[in-house]
Order: structure tokens, then sequence, then C-alpha cells
């Protein structure tokens, strides 16, 4: 299958990994744009990108992918799309883009800590358990169907409670 792939953190280059040493074909990738950082506020890209232009893979940054992005995506002619820690909602337009439509990989075990920073919130509330949810995209925020979960012991967290 050829996957446009839509990430911006750390967890999303581990997703990216994945589907790179499997049978699919990752044609684009799409991430959020350079941001300015540090003192001297010098754009940063993020860790996403570096891994695409590592892998020779076309990368696109849309301020609004809403806005900026359908006639982009719509030229790619890929089959499906796969989002992990991408950061921006997805239209009805942007999901029906693809015949396969649009995945997603969430790091928690939903219906648990949905939107942005699962991983996080996880950590803070002390969970021994998380996990991570591949689920179809629908125009809402996490709340398409849910494929299949896998669970992480935290186990750090029983260490710091001792």
């Amino acid at each position: 299958m050829k996957v446009i792939f839509l990430g911006t953190s750390e967890f999303s280059c581990i997703c990216l990994d994945y589907i790179l040493k499997s049978s699919h074909n990752v044609v684009a990738v799409v991430t959020q744009p350079d941001k300015a950082s540090g003192r001297g506020h010098k754009l940063v890209e993020p860790e996403i990108k570096k891994m695409a232009k590592q892998n020779n893979l076309p990368v696109f940054q849309f301020e609004k992918i809403r806005r900026d992005g359908v006639n982009y995506l719509k030229e790619i002619d890929a089959d499906i799309m796969v989002t992990a820690s991408y950061g921006q909602i997805l239209s009805q337009e942007i999901i029906d883009i693809c015949p396969h439509k649009v995945i997603n990989v969430h790091a928690s075990l939903l219906p648990k800590y949905r939107g942005a920073s699962p991983i996080q919130y996880a950590l803070l509330n002390g969970d021994e358990v998380t996990g991570v949810t591949i689920m179809r995209t629908e125009a809402g925020i996490d709340t398409g169907d849910m494929l299949i979960s896998s669970k992480v012991k935290l186990i750090m967290m029983t260490i710091l409670r001792l």
C-alpha cells in the first residue's frame, strides 16, 4: 500500500520506522511547521521531518492542513494515511482522500486519555499500565472505531512509589 504518514513527535518516529520496515511504501510525510526555539529563536525541525529527510521522503508542512493540504494530498494518490501524534484535527475532506481512509496510532489505551498528551497524563496520574491503540480516524478527536490495542506496564512508576 502507498502510505501518507502524518506525525510530529518522537513517538511518531517510532511508528514511521515500523512502516518503513514493512512491505508498505511511504510516499510522503506530513508534519507541523518548523518552530522557533531557544534563546536565539532558531527554527527547529520536528524529529519526524529529520527522519523523513534521512529516508529521502517528500515532506509537507501545512500551517493548517484543512486549508492548505487538501489538493497536495489528493495529488499523491495514496491508498491510506496513518497518523501518530500529528497535532492537527483532520477534516472529513482530508479523511476521504484515500480509499482506505485514515488510521491513527494513539499512545494510550482508549478511551482513557483521548486527545493530546496521553503519555504525560498516564505518568502524572500514576498509571501502572498504559498502551497503544490503533483506530480508525473520524472527524472528531479520537472517536473512531478501535481496531487493536496493546498494553505496556509502566515499571518506573512502581519504583518511584517505593
